[in-house]
């Protein structure tokens, strides 16, 4: 029969088995202990052969129970009590009854599988899963987190113990494990739905703590017990090996990832304005970072402090989140492309704000937050590139913009109507006040990063002056020489023309101002030689300016000049009183000069006209016929110097300049002029000499000729007497004869 079959066939394995074990002489010594180990074998596939009435008899055991009389008062009592509760108490139970059942063959093996169908049974009866998992589900809809968790631990506990005690029964037995896992599966979807809930409220937790700290309060208790359970879980895993799935949860580190990415959020989140849509996009940027950082931290250290368990160091996290976040914020913006009044912004920020009373440094903040130990937002390599680009950028913006500052003043220069006058009356343009603001403003923004770039943009600035400088005196120049070409264009050249000199003035003034304001006394030396040529090149600008508007007076005196010390002019002609009357309505606008260049254009007038008068008798243009004439004539030249000197004392009014001595030189000639005795004539003449030794041979030869009564070996045997003797000039004289020259008769002249 098939039984009988069986038999043989176990018996021939044993026979191979035991054949197996004892194949040396040394293992006839071992024969006990292959008995015993047998006999455990034997008894281990008779325990799990008594499965099935132990299955029976423990449904008995429970179904007794809920039969007896009480049973009513039992149900009523489990509604009060967790799963986990019963369990427990059911458990310690039955490992004594278990113990009692089974002391003659207590394998664990055995003991463990009992306890798991015991679990699987008091579940089965006393719990309906897919209810408690709906349950837990709208208690997390209904945002009562403590209770969800509270479930969820629950379950999380039925499930984990069961796959330990299947773990410890057969390590090795997949397939029941994953049958647990399945019907434990909606499990792990309640996990994540409570985390869900959980990061909301961590990301707005700064919100929470104000509005509503009791919600925060609990998650921080449900992240606190995971963490307990974490710990609870590896420990147990070093003894035994055994993990339950989803374990570690991590979910404080999570929590601080949640904060971590809120925090980069929220400072990437204040970029409201592009440039195109904004020129100050940056700095509205840079600004709400700033306040959203102080308000965010303000609040982490009076109220988030207190509702998060010391050990979590929460403000100190945080404020090392909101530092790394501000660094990768600013080292984005830096790689921009930015303009420089940008560059400015974005360090003034990094290098001052953020470290000031207004952000990091507020007092509400120490001492948790000490400045002094934070790092910098940026590397020093990073500013230096930004400083670098920048001082790049505005070189060839300040350049620019004095370029166009200049265009813009050469279109006045031809308007018609005359330019503004300061509060002092003095003509003026807008260029130096545009020049020096647009340097000012400049200067004020280097300021507020650091002295270094304050000093390196006002050396800029004064170099870029520097060369200015030489394209407006190239400019005036040009200007000179248009009108020149149409003198009746532009209108109000002589006005712009003394615009231009007191611009001369004030970029003086403003240049002094602009050192004495930014400029360390130390670094004084390193400017000196720039200043100089500065001060070199605006002189000649405002010289040239003042020259150029004397030509344009004696171009207007030339023909009443070409009348002097001619017959006309021995007749009675009022040409010096013409030359008095242009001279002064030209002084009545160069009025508006500011005083330096007014009182040097004043002598530079008085010295001209004196020149030219001289000039006028050095042409010979009448020689006087008789004594009468010649007393005339020098009663005439005398009068005429008078003339000159009365005017030129006028428009020196108030300049303390002694003017006289030049019309001293007229009437000095006119001495010699005037002598009626020839034989004293050499005397008069080596006077005239010895006070103005410059005086040539031929001035003194004309002298002679315009006198009319010399002969030629007269003028022969002064003149060489002349330049035997002494001379004593005036030590204030400056020589005035070397400018004019005395024509040579020509072929021409004499055939006239």
């Amino acid at each position: 029969s098939t039984m009988e079959e069986t038999d043989r066939e176990a018996v021939a394995t044993a026979v191979q088995r035991v054949a197996g074990m004892l194949q040396r002489p040394d293992q006839l010594d071992k024969v006990e202990q292959y008995r015993r180990r047998e006999a455990r074998k034997k008894a281990s596939v008779e325990a799990r052969l008594k499965v099935p009435s132990l299955i029976n008899l423990s449904s008995q055991v429970m179904s007794r129970t809920f039969n007896l009389t009480g049973n009513k008062e039992l149900k009523k009592n489990c509604l009060h009590i967790t799963f986990r509760e019963v369990a427990v108490t059911i458990f310690e139970y039955f490992k004594v009854v278990s113990f009692q059942l089974f002391k003659n063959n207590s394998h664990s093996c055995f003991l463990a599988f009992f306890l798991v169908l015991l679990l699987s049974c008091i579940y089965s009866l006393y719990f309906d899963f897919p209810e408690i998992v709906r349950e837990t589900h709208d208690l997390i809809e209904q945002g009562e987190l403590l209770q969800a968790h509270r479930k969820l631990m629950d379950l999380e506990w039925s499930r984990d113990n069961l796959m330990y005690e299947q773990y410890r029964m057969d390590s090795k037995n997949t397939h029941d494990m994953n049958l647990i896992h399945t019907y434990f599966g909606d499990m792990q979807k309640l996990s994540d739905e409570l985390a869900k809930q959980l990061w909301m409220v961590v990301q707005r937790s700064l919100v929470t703590v104000r509005r509503d700290p009791t919600l925060l309060v609990s998650v921080l208790r449900i992240i606190d017990r995971e963490e307990k359970i974490d710990r609870r879980m590896l420990d147990r895993k070093k003894q035994t090996g055994f993990i339950p799935p989803g374990r570690p949860k991590n979910w404080k580190e999570k929590m601080f990832n949640i904060l971590e990415r809120t925090v980069s959020t929220r400072i990437e989140g204040t970029q409201a304005d592009t440039r195109e849509s904004d020129k100050m996009w940056l700095v509205r940027h840079l600004e709400i970072i700033r306040k959203y950082v102080l308000d965010d931290l303000l609040v982490a250290k009076t109220l988030l402090d207190q509702r998060f368990p010391p050990h979590y160091d929460i403000f100190n996290r945080l404020l090392n989140m909101y530092h790394q976040a501000l660094a990768t914020r600013m080292q984005e913006l830096a790689a921009e492309d930015l303009e420089a009044n940008e560059i400015v912004s974005l360090l003034t920020w990094v290098l001052n704000t953020y470290n000031s009373a207004e952000m990091m440094g507020n007092s509400d903040l120490s001492p948790e937050v000490d400045v002094n130990s934070l790092d910098p937002l940026i590397s020093q390599n990073v500013v230096d590139q930004l400083l670098s680009k920048y001082m790049s950028t505005l070189t060839s913006n300040i350049i620019g913009w004095l370029r166009k500052a200049l265009e813009t003043d050469k279109k006045d220069w031809i308007k018609e109507t005359e330019p503004e006058a300061d509060q002092d009356g003095y003509y003026q343009t807008t260029l130096p006040a545009i020049v020096f603001q647009m340097f000012e403003q400049n200067l004020q923004v280097a300021a507020q990063i650091n002295e270094d770039l304050k000093t390196k943009v006002l050396l800029l600035c004064l170099q870029q002056m520097n060369s200015f400088l030489t394209r407006y005196k190239d400019e005036a120049q040009l200007y000179k020489e248009d009108h020149l070409k149409n003198r009746q264009y532009p209108q109000c050249y002589v006005q712009y023309m003394i615009a231009i000199i007191n611009n001369c003035q004030t970029f003086k003034e403003s240049i002094i101002s602009l050192k004495r304001k930014y400029l360390k006394t130390e670094m004084e030396d390193t400017l000196s030689i720039s200043h100089a040529n500065m001060d070199a090149t605006l002189d000649i600008i405002a010289k040239e300016g003042c020259s150029s508007l004397l030509d344009e007076v004696f171009m207007d005196l030339e023909p009443h000049l070409n009348e002097l010390m001619t017959k006309k002019w021995l007749m009675g002609s009022n040409a010096v009183g013409t030359i008095c009357v242009t001279v002064e309505d030209y002084f009545n606008d160069f009025a508006k000069i500011k005083k330096p260049y007014k009182k040097t254009m004043t002598l530079e007038a008085h010295r001209r006209v004196v020149v030219e008068y001289i000039r006028a008798i050095m042409l010979k243009r009448i020689s006087f016929k008789n004594a009468e004439e010649r007393k005339e004539g020098a009663e005439r030249m005398i009068k005429e110097a008078e003339q000159f000197r009365f005017l030129f004392k006028k428009l020196a009014a108030g300049s303390g300049e002694d003017t006289e001595g030049l019309c001293d030189i007229i009437e000095a000639i006119a001495e010699v002029i005037k002598l009626t005795d020839p034989s004293l004539l050499y005397l008069e003449v080596s006077t005239l000499v010895s006070k103005y030794p410059d005086i040539r041979d031929d001035h003194i030869a004309a002298l002679l000729t315009v006198r009319g009564d010399a002969s030629r070996d007269m003028k022969q045997t002064i003149i060489e007497t002349l330049d035997q003797g002494p001379s004593q000039p005036n030590p204030n004289y400056v020589p005035i004869f070397k400018e004019i020259t005395v024509p040579t008769l020509t072929v021409p002249k004499l055939l006239k």
